[in-house]
């Protein structure tokens, strides 16, 4: 049962708040990190990322080196957050506001996951898939 899909500004302010209130509740150390890679919302992926691979439904994506490696790496290290593909999933389901805050926290801590150096399997086992 899909629902509309909100005004780009409430899915933004929305998904702002719930970021911010996220990081807030990380232990201080992880805090820390969090605070210093750039969370970004875009709508869903460009077509040249789709184009290179990326699923057009994908809800995040980590991009540059993880906070261990990140020297090395070309690309600064940032979070990108899909909000019309976290509304999109949740609103697939009969989800809303409530599922969809909890959706955007899940795929910020995956994604921060990514950056603390965890693999996919790190992030199932701590029940971020």
């Amino acid at each position: 049962m899909n629902q509309p899909l909100p005004e780009w500004e409430w899915l933004r302010a929305i998904a702002e708040t719930e970021v911010a209130q996220t990081i807030k509740a990380l232990p201080a150390q992880i805090r820390q990190e969090a605070n210093a890679i750039p969370i970004l919302f875009e709508t869903v992926p460009s077509p040249d990322l789709v184009a290179d691979g990326l699923e057009p439904d994908v809800l995040g994506l980590f991009v540059g080196g993880d906070h261990n490696t990140e020297l090395d790496d070309p690309l600064p290290p940032q979070i990108i957050l899909y909000l019309e593909n976290l509304w999109l999933m949740i609103s697939d389901e009969g989800g809303g506001e409530a599922e969809y805050r909890f959706e955007v926290r899940t795929t910020l801590l995956h994604e921060l996951g990514h950056y603390l150096g965890l693999d996919e399997e790190d992030l199932t086992d701590r029940g971020l898939e």
